[in-house]
């Protein structure tokens, strides 16, 4: 048993599944989550998802539980848009069992689940899915604003991206977000710029992935997210990030860009996808589109990394696998 020494500075009584929080850099709260002994790494990922175990939720779940035994995950990865339509009306929505607890259930995801928010979260209680009670119903459950998972491996930066889109505060419609900590919009995506940019900036990790879940680049049904293009993209650009993954996009892609070497990996297909919904006129880089069912596994190496994405059968409809020392994907 130890403490948990963050900045600022929170305590806590348990460390969950073996994981350990550290001093915080640039404000944002770092969980070590050693890498296997022989040092490679693997994880699932998976976005967009709750709902109770409709449209294929179930079949997505259990492919992913037979992935996860094959692969030995060390974790999993949410892109967000955790609970549909609009998050949980509070910390004892019976939708987090329902649609979260209730539907992982096999063996292998049985691992720390590292979670970041969506804009349908927000549109419920968002400070719900962020309460250490959930932890109490179903300790695997970590889902923060913005935080990083650190493995020396490879360092993992969750990024808040929905206070970056302008439309959920200039025209959102009939949807009321829970902007709660976030007001004054500018200050709060200014700030965590600038925290991701020292986090970047003073990464040692052989491998570093952003995770948010509005996507940078995509050809699906939302398409590019232009403030994240304009704000967050020349960031990673500069700094040498591998893979950026999100979800939003109900769908499995990859895209690669044109002026970095980073890939956009969208995994947000864990539920509801949007068939035949295809952004024609912006294909620039893109090397694989599917807008059926699935999810996406990642292995890690010192030197290699080996990502497929599967769909709701479990079969591998595309891999990348790219190398360290030759800097080359395929």
């Amino acid at each position: 048993m130890a403490g948990l020494n963050v900045k600022p500075i929170f305590l806590l009584s348990t460390i969950i599944f073996g994981l350990w929080v550290l001093h915080a850099s640039a404000e944002l709260q770092r969980f070590e989550h050693p890498s296997k002994t022989d040092g490679s790494l693997s994880f699932l990922v998976v976005g967009d998802w709750g709902r109770r175990g409709a449209y294929n939720q179930s079949e997505v779940a259990f492919q992913m539980g037979k992935v996860g035994e094959k692969l030995d995950i060390d974790f999993v990865i949410s892109t967000g848009d955790n609970f549909y339509d609009n998050g949980l009306t509070d910390q004892h929505d019976t939708a987090f069992e329902e649609s979260f607890t209730n539907i992982y259930t096999a063996k292998s995801l049985q691992k720390q689940w590292y979670s970041i928010l969506g804009n349908h979260d927000y549109r419920g209680d968002a400070l719900a899915q962020l309460s250490p009670v959930l932890r109490q119903i179903d300790n695997r459950w970590l889902c923060l604003r913005s935080f990083i998972v650190d493995s020396e491996l490879v360092e993992i930066l969750f990024v808040d991206t929905s206070p970056f889109v302008e439309e959920y505060f200039s025209d959102p419609g009939e949807h009321r977000y829970d902007w709660r900590d976030i007001l004054p919009r500018e200050s709060y995506v200014n700030k965590l710029l600038k925290d991701v940019e020292l986090v970047l900036k003073e990464s040692t990790a052989k491998w570093k992935i952003v995770v948010g879940h509005h996507a940078i680049r995509s050809v699906g049904h939302h398409g590019d997210t232009l403030e994240l293009m304009k704000l967050l993209l020349p960031i990673l650009q500069e700094n040498n990030v591998d893979f950026y993954m999100n979800g939003h996009d109900h769908c499995l892609e990859h895209i690669r860009d044109t002026q970095s070497p980073i890939q956009f990996l969208t995994s947000g297909a864990g539920s509801k996808a949007w068939k035949g919904d295809f952004k024609m006129g912006n294909k620039g880089g893109l090397i694989f589109f599917y807008d059926g069912q699935g999810f996406m596994s990642v292995q890690l190496t010192q030197t290699d990394a080996n990502i497929e994405f599967y769909d709701v059968s479990g079969k591998v409809l595309h891999r990348l696998i790219t190398s360290k020392q030759l800097h080359s994907s395929m």
